[in-house]
């Protein structure tokens, strides 16, 4: 089975869904974090500090986490998709403030409702390291 990488159309959806997720990040805006997120028990989230096994959980962490501090100047983005229906992002960044490099990979899926992040990582590298 072949798959077509970074069809123009579906590249152009993904990055889209991904730069809306990014501008609710950094303004903090819940609702729209949490519609991107595939409302399903089998979506993960592993953060910073925390491991989160279902949207229940990612939803809860969003509802409780602070909301200071979310600026940041992203280093580099990479989104591909394989196909219609799937596609990653993943990109470097460094928060506002901080000589911290860190990393976010998303794993998004077309769904009816639209496209969803299925999977999420977010760490930071050690200091000095990037």
């Amino acid at each position: 089975m072949t798959h077509e990488i970074n069809i123009p159309e579906v590249h152009a959806e993904v990055t889209a869904a991904f730069n809306r997720y990014e501008q609710a990040l950094v303004s903090n805006d819940v609702e729209v974090l949490d519609e991107l997120f595939w409302n399903s028990d089998h979506t993960i989230r592993f953060g910073g500090g925390e491991n989160l096994f279902s949207y229940a959980e990612i939803a809860e962490f969003r509802a409780n986490r602070p909301s200071q501090g979310l600026a940041r100047q992203l280093i580099r983005t990479v989104v591909t998709t394989y196909g219609r229906d799937f596609g990653t992002a993943n990109t470097t960044f460094q928060r506002d403030g901080s000589d911290q490099i860190g990393r976010q990979s998303h794993t998004w899926l077309r769904l009816p409702e639209g496209w969803r992040i299925v999977a999420a990582h977010v760490s930071l590298l050690p200091k000095g390291v990037g």
